[in-house]
């Protein structure tokens, strides 16, 4: 369960966040799972179209950005990653964010906690100013874009323990595991191709001011995004290529098996074809008459051993056994 709230902050120093009671022109104000009256309280403070707030919690809702000429305000909608659970039932997937421009203030939107805007709340982020909407937004974007970068590494991590666990035996967990990864990856590709279309189009676009200041930052993002994009194109060959390669070890390991037990039946086959040619004639050494008549015995037991003896041969020869 996520507890809704309505938090409004500005900057105290560059980098620095101070919690304000009420809301003051510059400000950011962040939305976290919104009630309906934290949704028109939001509206009521800064003028911005209802359903840009509703786009951001739309969990389906594409990467893209929007303007408002009623209103004069941008929403750039864009994918962020989370992840819930703990330990190998960890889930790396991602969620809408959206970020609202006004000349009021700046508003963004999500459905949970985002580790991005996490970090300009704790401090993590230098020298940023919220009254400076569009650096704010690309340096929101910024942190995206590292956010992405540090489950990927989290990731790879996880990877590597997992090929570990498989070196030492092919266990399904383990192989669940790469399937969940793989397909937290399948999230990410996505979702960060949709942002780099964002990013493309804020660098093309007017309708957002941008300084020089701006563009450097704005091309910074887009490196950032373009090397976590590479980084899940790696990954997600690395876990489509183990899971392929433990497949066909599973598959000859299967097929050795199977081998050594056709062999098998071959072998123990060749004995009883020798001792039924001779049906009920043979004497067994605890009959009575077996010293008199001993040679049908020894014939049937000594053609058995030849007989699976070349047949061990031969097969060996062929390397079925």
């Amino acid at each position: 369960m996520y507890i809704s709230r309505l938090e409004t902050e500005k900057p105290e120093s560059p980098g620095r966040l101070e919690h304000l009671d009420a809301f003051e022109k510059g400000a950011w104000i962040r939305l976290t799972s919104p009630t309906e009256d934290e949704i028109r309280t939001v509206r009521q403070i800064v003028p911005i179209p209802d359903e840009f707030i509703r786009y951001a919690l739309d969990e389906e809702e594409r990467p893209r950005i929007d303007y408002d000429d009623d209103e004069h305000c941008v929403l750039i909608l864009v994918d962020l990653p989370f992840f819930e659970g703990e330990g190998t039932e960890t889930r790396y997937v991602t969620m809408p964010v959206g970020i609202i421009l006004h000349d009021t203030g700046i508003v963004t939107v999500s459905l949970r906690e985002v580790q991005s805007l996490e970090w300009f709340s704790r401090g993590m982020v230098k020298e940023f100013y919220t009254q400076y909407h569009t650096r704010f937004a690309l340096q929101v974007l910024l942190s995206g874009a590292k956010s992405y970068l540090q489950l990927l590494r989290f990731i790879d991590k996880a990877i590597d323990r997992a090929e570990l666990q498989l070196s030492k035996s092919v266990s399904n967990d383990e192989l669940f595991t790469l399937m969940q990864l793989g397909k937290s990856l399948i999230y990410f590709t996505t979702s960060l191709k949709s942002n780099q279309a964002v990013i493309e189009r804020l660098r093309r676009s007017r309708l957002i001011k941008k300084y020089e200041e701006d563009d450097d930052l704005l091309e910074d993002v887009l490196i950032e995004y373009n090397q976590a994009l590479e980084m899940a194109n790696i990954y997600a060959s690395i876990i489509n290529g183990t899971m392929d390669a433990y497949a066909s070890i599973i598959s000859n390991n299967l097929n050795v098996v199977m081998k050594f037990l056709a062999s098998m039946t071959i072998v123990l086959t060749v004995p009883t074809m020798v001792s039924g040619f001779f049906g009920q004639n043979v004497v067994f050494p605890h009959d009575a008459g077996f010293s008199a008549n001993f040679w049908p015995f020894v014939l049937t037991t000594g053609l058995s051993l030849i007989f699976v003896g070349l047949a061990i041969w031969y097969l060996k020869r062929k390397d079925l056994f």
